[in-house]
């Protein structure tokens, strides 16, 4: 699972920093919440890791303006942190973790630190983050006073030591296969393809930075951020995927927060981790890809694809026949189709332009269809492509956590759950089928929980989320304690903090301007439906 899919990846395959102090250089020096690594025999991970901080905090960061190629404004400054490939071995080979910033636009006075983000993924890049400030983002404006905005790729991702796991080119072309099986045949071609891609990381990738591809490892990193921002403590915002970042970061590190709101949660249960996540995710998107078809009839008006859910249900099912027996354009089959469906029960932001295109292919336009469904075969250079995103996310939540290897479980459990939800399953489960034949050590995922010096931590999310269903949320929330729950009632959008709801909003400002918190967790009636 992970938050919002790299377009056509289902397969058949977002001012300075202060001197660094006496107290910054003995939290960087200081071990993780008691006992929270060596459970995991990982003394010498601990150990590297503050190395890397200490060094990270002597050595800070040369800002400079930001490469013309990387799409980013004048006011954006960019620079580099370096990091361990293996905390085990501080010394050894080490990769450059691509870092940007806007400072904060208000007073020195206001000025609370730096404020770090990731957008989810695994695989996503936060580079974007700083344009809330230069685009003016209205959501984030109180915010923007008293924080730089910073934002980084994770290792692998984009133009931190980017990975790969097959050719950029080969990834983008178009059509896939179908990914719901129509024999046996389908599913031996499947498999096969999953059992490529798993070996292709491997060859790609390289055993030693593939091993080391995982969540306890970009926590790390983060905290390596962290020091060389010159942060006593870390003020953090993670969206989807970042939410897990936050969770394994708040009980490893617990003493190195100041402020973290979490957004749309994963469930962050070791058992949870990652195969059957994929699994409730898979429930979850057929919700809200029913919530998205009511909508769609209730402004039949506007689209004519049907008054009922049913009659939408029928034009979908008609469409992906239809480029299942003869690919639209050559190019767009029913894996591209899911591709740019998929974006309907991810945001509330696509339902009108998803509609848009569905309607205009039944009235006879094809080309719409065409040109948001086909893949972007310029998107296959350079360090940010899909194929990268993709690479990230398989070897990030293959490494994390054991999957089953027996290809009967697969086979069971997805062809049981597609009769119920059919919008998602099978394609989901071909584009997580590598960790299967997963060829480095697989790790057991970190046991979530309050340790010493966690601070009241802010959780967001919305009922019904589809990438990162609304039990992720309750799960965390009894783990962290203190930590206060703000629940976006009968709404569903994949990342509640950056949408405009005041009930949201004025909570969101209050605890990162303030520290301040409600007594209780807070229900908040949904932000505004979509309007065609």
């Amino acid at each position: 699972m992970r938050g919002k899919r790299p377009k056509n990846r289902v397969t058949a395959l977002g001012s300075a920093g202060a001197l660094v102090t006496a107290t910054l250089m003995a939290g960087a020096m200081a071990t993780p919440a008691a006992g929270a690594e060596n459970r995991h025999g990982q003394d010498r991970e601990a150990r590297g890791a503050a190395i890397a901080a200490e060094r990270a905090a002597k050595a800070g960061i040369d800002w400079q303006d930001c490469p013309a190629d990387w799409g980013l404004a004048k006011l954006i400054q960019c620079g580099w942190v370096s990091v361990p490939v293996d905390y085990a071995k501080p010394d050894g080979k080490q990769i450059k973790l691509a870092v940007d910033r806007i400072g904060n636009t208000g007073t020195r006075k206001e000025r609370q630190g730096a404020l770090v983000y990731n957008p989810g993924g695994p695989g996503g890049s936060g580079l974007r983050f700083p344009t809330r400030v230069t685009s003016k983002n209205p959501v984030w404006a109180n915010v923007a006073k008293a924080y730089d905005f910073v934002g980084f790729d994770p290792r692998g991702v984009g133009h931190s030591a980017p990975i790969s796991c097959m050719d950029p080119q080969e990834f983008a072309k178009a059509p896939k296969m179908d990914p719901v099986p129509d024999s046996e045949a389908d599913k031996r071609v499947q498999r096969k393809l999953a059992r490529e891609y798993a070996e292709g990381c491997y060859e790609r990738t390289g055993r030693t930075m593939l091993q080391q591809m995982t969540t306890v490892n970009t926590v790390r990193d983060l905290d390596v951020v962290r020091a060389a921002l010159g942060e006593e403590k870390l003020n953090f915002l993670g969206v989807s995927y970042g939410t897990y970042l936050g969770a394994v970061y708040g009980t490893m590190y617990p003493g190195h927060l100041r402020r973290m709101v979490v957004d749309s949660v994963v469930n962050p249960a070791r058992e949870n981790i990652w195969y059957q996540a994929n699994l409730n995710q898979d429930t979850a998107f057929e919700i809200r890809w029913k919530d998205w078809q009511d909508w769609v009839a209730r402004n039949d008006a506007a689209f004519h694809l049907g008054t009922t859910r049913a009659e939408v249900q029928e034009k979908w099912l008609t469409l992906r026949a239809t480029a299942k027996k003869n690919p639209i354009g050559g190019v767009v089959g029913p894996n591209e189709l899911i591709s740019f469906f998929q974006s309907a029960p991810y945001y509330d932001s696509a339902w009108v332009p998803v509609a848009t295109v569905f309607s205009k292919y039944v009235a006879g336009d094809t080309q719409a269809l065409i040109d948001a469904a086909a893949p972007d075969m310029s998107d296959t250079a350079g360090n940010i492509s899909s194929e990268n995103g993709n690479a990230v996310y398989t070897a990030v939540e293959c490494t994390d956590a054991k999957w089953p290897t027996s290809w009967q479980k697969w086979d069971r459990d997805n062809t049981r759950l597609h009769r119920t939800a059919p919008f998602m399953t099978w394609a989901n489960a071909w584009m997580n089928l590598p960790c299967a034949t997963w060829p480095v050590k697989q790790q057991t995922p970190v046991d979530v929980k309050t340790g010493k010096g966690l601070p009241q931590v802010l959780i967001v999310q919305s009922t019904r989320d589809a990438a990162t269903p609304y039990a992720g949320a309750v799960e965390l929330h009894k783990r962290f304690k203190g930590s206060r729950l703000i629940t976006e009632r009968d709404a569903g959008s994949h990342g509640v903090t950056g949408l405009a709801n005041p009930c949201v909003n004025d909570r969101v400002d209050a605890y990162l301007l303030t520290g301040e918190l409600d007594r209780a967790d807070v229900t908040c009636a949904p932000h505004a439906t979509p309007k065609p």
